[in-house]
């Protein structure tokens, strides 16, 4: 009888891992960044209808880079389980922070269990009534959960936009114009050159609105304030 053919458990996660990373670096980035009256987002996305910013709840936004068809599944459960905890207890109850571990419990899971982990990377933000208020999240493919500050990346070129953006700015931008400036640059220079406003997704959380914060940013409106 032949043996069956055996694979540590390190090399199985190594391979996971490197299985992962790989599908990821195929997506195109996406970059959340907090401003004086919000959080902006704005993805790499030539395509007018597979939006990778959406909405989960009145004050929660979420994206994601890799494999369409895996985020789009998160985004889907990750909207049915902040409506079921609305209702069954009260909307404060609803955070980026429990919507952060729900997906790095699931994420963790399928790494760890499944012989093919998911090739995706999520940021999840929630605006606060105040700046210090607001939340910042990036889950990777393997579960990990990484609280960020003023800004954040995920995607194929995540690294060289984020190591842009640190050079750039430390601190929370004064201004819409500001930021959707500072992120506009970061694509030309940190992920690519040929980058265009038309072929960027831009989305707020606004906390001066009142009931949801979410909205979608037109490419005439995000023309108009980097004019």
């Amino acid at each position: 009888m032949a043996m069956p053919f055996y694979v540590s458990p390190e090399q199985m996660m190594q391979d996971r891992a490197e299985y992962a990373k790989k599908g990821i670096a195929k997506g195109r980035s996406i970059i959340a960044m907090e401003y004086d009256q919000g959080v902006l987002f704005v993805a790499d996305n030539p395509s007018t209808s597979l939006f990778k910013i959406s909405e989960i709840y009145d004050n929660i936004a979420f994206s994601g880079a890799g494999r369409y068809s895996e985020f789009e599944n998160l985004r889907k459960a990750g909207i049915q389980h902040a409506d079921m905890k609305g209702m069954m207890y009260s909307r404060e109850d609803v955070t980026a922070r429990s919507l952060a571990n729900g997906y790095s419990q699931t994420l963790g899971t399928l790494f760890s269990q499944e012989m093919k982990p998911y090739e995706v990377e999520l940021l999840l933000a929630q605006v606060g009534e105040i700046p210090e208020g607001n939340e910042l999240y990036r889950i990777t493919f393997d579960g990990s959960i990484i609280d960020e500050r003023n800004f954040t990346a995920i995607g194929g070129r995540s690294e060289a936009i984020l190591t842009f953006l640190r050079k750039e700015t430390t601190e929370i931008c004064p201004s819409l114009k500001a930021a959707l400036h500072l992120c506009q640059q970061a694509f030309e220079k940190g992920a690519d050159p040929k980058s265009s406003l038309e072929g960027l997704e831009v989305a707020i959380l606004d906390r001066t609105r009142s009931g949801r914060k979410f909205r979608r940013v037109a490419t005439s409106e995000a023309s108009a304030l980097l004019s």
